[in-house]
């Protein structure tokens, strides 16, 4: 099993690293996290593709789509 670290254990294991260490460790993280948000993405995608080669996905004009996009994001007070 694998152990498990809070995030203050993390930050003070962290802490301890030199300065170079403690720069590579961001680059890693970073570009992991990078690497995670493009699978995501390219998992969003291909559901998208399938869904629209099964005809789930509704098209729309892009005045339609425009119009909906701020009434979504500006909805009015009634």
């Amino acid at each position: 099993m694998a152990a498990t670290v809070t995030l203050n254990q993390a930050l003070e294991i962290f802490g301890k690293l030199s300065s170079e260490d403690q720069t590579l460790m961001l680059e890693i993280a970073e570009k992991r996290r990078i690497d995670d948000w493009r699978k995501k993405t390219a998992a969003s995608g291909r559901r998208a593709i399938t869904d629209s080669k099964a005809g789930k996905l509704k098209s729309y004009t892009a005045e339609e789509l425009i119009h909906r996009l701020h009434t979504q994001w500006n909805p009015t007070d009634d």
